[in-house]
């Protein structure tokens, strides 16, 4: 540990395991320890450990929705450093049924990915994919709110009650209904090693009242999820223990948030108490690393902490830097198929006119397969021909992009350098858009 860490209270466990999970049914072969902290006493390295190994943690998680980060292979995952993926329980319910997952050993196996995996409980998708927002979590609070929020031109396919959600498929138009035991039932079935308690995620355009309604449903959900998960886990000892992190809620709201982290974390059905807790819902950008940090003083500093749903450089810097340990999103990928690709100077489009004749590598700084082996002008041509392995490579790009960012920001903070190295990365990115 280096010498400008600050102290880590005596307080803490000395072993940093969750102490609930020495009263479950397996060994202990899940925890979390802090390591270099900042001098704010909320940002810190650590390391997680799963039954599936180690994360090194602050750790972009890749995301994969439907057991494969769309256009590459696992494969292909591990070698660009990604050390976990995370997967979509409200997806892999629906198709191909978390069953046949179960049946064939559990995420890791059925997708062939070797190293630690996450699922989420499927809240977030019922609810954007419900009211037609899609991916959209940053959003801009100066429309007049409302308390049965629905995206323009779309229709409702998701219904909420104190129970659970009614909601019906995307694929096919059936009627379905998730609860918080279904959820950590589907969770279960995955076998990832990090689930996450099914959640009310509201919008920033619901009204106060709402999310105060809102919390409360997802406190009382959480007391289920907990109960769920000790008799699923007694039932299921022949796999390996999987860890439940607890979800805060709270959109906007300071008394909303700092109350949801308290009570998560006092928390206990039985002997189980949450392995670690995830920040989720809607968040202002501008406020994000404030929100993240009203979360942070509120949990227990050995427990880790996963925030839901980001990818944009500044946006990490200023949730490690507020206590955030752990990141998933889809965006590197997604963007990905679209042509557009990170570079130490900015996002840019790649099948614009302007990399026709560009015959460098996406960014001469970046180690990754595509930068080592192909030119912007391949790419280019690539997506204007309709290549499928212009996704390929321009995801291989760009995830590695961001688990290398995630990566360099870890060792800036083990060396003492975090807020230089900041400054001179962000300078560098946000300077100018197109290289």
């Amino acid at each position: 540990m280096s010498n400008w860490s600050a102290d880590l209270r005596g307080d803490h466990p000395p072993d940093w395991v969750n102490p609930a999970f020495r009263k479950g049914p397996g060994p202990v072969d899940f925890g979390f320890t802090p390591d270099a902290v900042l001098p704010n006493g909320l940002g810190r390295t650590g390391v997680i450990r799963t039954p599936h190994g180690e994360i090194r943690t602050p750790a972009f998680v890749a995301v994969g929705t439907k057991a494969t980060v769309k256009a590459v292979l696992p494969e292909h995952v591990q070698g660009l450093g990604a050390q976990a993926v995370l997967a979509n329980a409200y997806h892999l319910y629906l198709q191909p049924g978390s069953d046949i997952v179960d049946a064939a050993g559990g995420l890791g196996a059925f997708m062939n990915w070797p190293g630690p995996t996450f699922t989420d409980s499927g809240g977030f998708q019922v609810m954007s994919l419900g009211v037609g927002f899609k991916k959209v979590l940053a959003m801009d609070t100066s429309r007049v709110s409302d308390d049965d929020v629905i995206a323009e031109g779309k229709t409702r396919l998701a219904r909420v009650d104190d129970d659970g959600v009614t909601f019906t498929s995307h694929l096919d138009g059936s009627q379905h209904r998730f609860t918080p035991e279904a959820s950590l039932r589907i969770q279960h079935e995955l076998g990832a090693d990090i689930m996450f308690a099914f959640d009310e995620c509201t919008t920033l355009f619901n009204t106060r009242d709402y999310q105060e309604l809102s919390v409360s449903r997802t406190h009382a959900w959480a007391g289920r999820c907990l109960r769920a998960h000790r008799e699923l886990a007694l039932a299921r000892k022949h796999r390996p223990y999987q860890a439940l992190f607890g979800v805060v809620q709270g959109a906007q709201f300071e008394d909303l948030r700092r109350r949801a982290a308290r009570d998560l974390a006092d928390l206990e059905v039985e002997g189980y108490s949450f392995d670690g807790y995830g920040i989720g819902g809607a968040l202002e950008k501008q406020n994000l690393g404030t929100i993240v940090g009203w979360v942070s003083e509120e949990l227990p500093f050995h427990k880790p902490r996963h925030l839901l749903g980001i990818s944009e450089p500044d946006d990490f810097f200023a949730a490690i830097e507020m206590g955030a340990d752990t990141f998933d999103c889809v965006s590197p990928s997604r963007v990905a198929r679209n042509a557009a690709v990170y570079s130490r100077t900015g996002r840019f489009n790649v099948n614009t006119a302007a990399h026709r004749r560009a015959f460098v590598p996406i960014d001469e700084e970046c180690d990754c397969y595509t930068c080592a082996h192909y030119t912007r002008a391949y790419l280019h041509h690539l997506f204007k021909a309709k290549e499928m392995l212009a996704a390929t490579l321009a995801t291989i790009h760009n995830e590695r992009f961001i688990v290398r960012l995630v990566d360099d920001i870890r060792a800036s903070m083990q060396a003492g350098e975090f807020f230089a190295f900041k400054d001179e990365f962000l300078g560098r990115y946000y300077e100018s858009r197109e290289p």
